[in-house]
């Protein structure tokens, strides 16, 4: 059972809709109870940092994250398992995983302005061995963000891609995973990797018991 974080900001039809192409049992849920009896929750996220973390369990988020059974954020959520954002001034995070947030500046390093929000399809490279990544081939996904990670030098680093900067877009470490792009919105892939998510809450489900 697959619990989806409701605090307000996130595209929960769009999420639920997907788990429902995927045959996943899921509940929308803001309950604490609820959410940590979950077998692995999913935070979505549109809009601001700042207003997210104002709205977010963030103390049962972490007491589910602690409990080692799979956590995703995406979009906006990903950005909130890190440590910090400067949107809106510096806010702090969930602090899951190292490293903060930054706005694209909107000009190249040679001083070529270009469109901020990113906006788009953009390839995958793979980067690093995952069960989130288990059997795919880099293709393209789904992006709207104005803000991105970049976590080149941290391990948690699993697939990048290159918007004028380096954009952290699949991270993990242990449980803890997120994907900056809209796999939902993503077609093949997107879908494939909500798949290998679902099997790695199978396979950590199974071990618990």
């Amino acid at each position: 059972m697959i619990g989806i974080v409701d605090y307000g900001m996130g595209n929960l039809f769009s999420v639920s809709k997907a788990l429902e192409r995927l045959s996943a049992n899921y509940f929308i849920s803001a309950d604490k109870s609820e959410l940590l009896q979950a077998d692995a929750l999913i935070i979505p996220g549109v809009g601001s940092f700042r207003d997210a973390m104002e709205r977010l369990p963030a103390d049962t988020i972490k007491e589910f994250a602690a409990s080692g059974k799979p956590l995703l954020g995406i979009c906006l959520g990903m950005q909130l398992l890190f440590e910090n954002s400067e949107e809106n001034g510096l806010t702090e995070g969930l602090g899951l995983l190292q490293g903060g947030v930054r706005r694209f500046p909107g000009k190249s390093r040679n001083g070529k302005p270009y469109k901020v929000p990113h906006m788009g399809w953009n390839r995958l490279e793979f980067v690093k061995e995952s069960p989130l990544l288990k059997n795919l081939t880099e293709d393209y996904v789904y992006f709207v963000h104005s803000y991105y990670v970049n976590a080149e030098n941290s391990d948690v680093l699993l697939a990048k891609t290159v918007y004028n900067e380096q954009v952290s877009a699949v991270v993990g470490r242990d449980n803890i995973l997120g994907m900056q792009f809209h796999p939902e919105k993503s077609s093949r892939l997107g879908m494939a990797l909500l798949g290998n998510f679902l099997k790695m809450v199978e396979e950590r489900k199974a071990v618990r018991r």
